[in-house]
């Protein structure tokens, strides 16, 4: 098990850019030996890029390969619980990313095949790997005296980075009648967990599924579970959105939205008495930016010190890796777990009964 064969199920955009070259470096730790794509153009184009033979259009077709130990799910979100039941049940350990699934139903689908299959199931929550993160998780667990706390991501659309800093070998090529069943089911799957919403509301909480989780995961990890949801509140057609967590003796003010600005205002924060510590993050798609942790103090009242901490060049993405392999080898459990990930869900579901509330609709 020292080194791992993986199949990727879904070669789009965030496999190519980030997952082929992050396994490629830690290529003495993985060998991506199978990949799968409903795309026979993305099929070939990754393929014969990566030098990967093995290439299947159906992920069961991959399932069944005997040189395959685990896999990656990076296929769209509405099929990923679907996937990482089967591949469980394949005897294989899943690397999902996030969301890992759309319901509580689904959630817990995948937390029974985990149990039965014995295996490891990590949700792609990448940004939690980060060693400026861990250690101000570490400097976190010693504060006594929080005032305030603030996650907070605001991006450009992705496209805005992408675009002129990748090449993406693109699905063009997939029927018209395959995009409109994944919008059937993705709108059954919006219905099942939030039940026949307004059209803002299912925005809302794709938003949440697909940004949100990146930051209520962190600050989880960060500050524990939140005793309640005290205010949500989403604008612009559920694009934007605020959130207040109570702590108890503090407050978390959670905020996230999308614009046309090419960056990422993105950071979690913690205020203290004398103590100020915040995490910034950049843009995944270009890797190996820095993630920083920054912490301003005063030991005396009346003078202050700010330090900035860079733990080293490397990426999120290349951590997450490392710490699955980790888990694979060591039989560890993921921090990112089926189980953890339904935490997230039970918060999108309170704060969309806020958000159903404050817009005078029935909770």
């Amino acid at each position: 098990m020292s080194r791992i064969r993986v199949g990727i199920i879904g070669c789009g955009a965030v496999a190519q850019i980030l997952h082929l070259p992050t396994l490629y470096q830690l290529s003495d730790l993985f060998e991506v030996t199978a990949i799968c794509d409903l795309s026979d153009k993305v099929l070939a184009g990754v393929g014969d890029a990566w030098g990967i033979a093995a290439r299947q259009r159906d992920y069961k077709d991959l399932l069944a390969l005997d040189t395959v130990d685990a896999v990656l799910i990076a296929n769209p979100n509405v099929y990923h619980a679907e996937v990482a039941i089967a591949a469980l049940a394949a005897g294989l350990h899943v690397l999902v990313e996030k969301p890992m699934c759309i319901t509580l139903e689904e959630n817990d689908a995948v937390i029974a095949a985990q149990a039965s299959a014995g295996k490891i199931v990590q949700v792609g929550t990448m940004r939690r790997y980060a060693p400026a993160f861990i250690e101000a998780c570490r400097i976190v667990q010693g504060m006594d005296d929080i005032r305030l706390a603030k996650a907070h991501d605001i991006i450009g659309r992705n496209s805005l980075v992408i675009d002129p800093t990748s090449r993406v070998i693109k699905a063009d090529d997939i029927p018209q009648s395959v995009s409109e069943s994944l919008r059937r089911r993705q709108d059954e799957q919006i219905r099942a967990a939030i039940g026949d919403a307004p059209d803002a509301l299912k925005t809302a909480y794709n938003m949440m599924l697909g940004l949100s989780t990146h930051d209520s995961s962190a600050m989880r990890e960060l500050l524990g579970m939140p005793k309640r949801v005290l205010h949500a509140a989403q604008r612009r057609g559920g694009r934007s959105m605020t959130a207040v967590f109570d702590y108890g003796d503090f407050l978390c003010l959670f905020s996230t939205g999308a614009d046309n600005i090419p960056r990422y205002d993105t950071y979690l924060a913690i205020y203290g008495e004398n103590r100020v510590l915040r995490v910034d993050y950049d843009t995944p798609f270009v890797r190996n930016l820095p993630i920083t942790l920054s912490i301003t103090e005063t030991r005396d009242g009346l003078s202050k010190t700010e330090s900035v901490t860079h733990p080293g060049w490397g990426d999120a993405f290349t951590e997450e890796w490392r710490a699955f392999h980790n888990s694979l080898v060591s039989g560890e459990p993921a921090k990112a777990s089926p189980q953890d990930f339904r935490q997230d869900l039970l918060l999108y579901r309170e704060m969309i009964q806020h958000m159903a509330q404050e817009a005078g609709l029935p909770a």
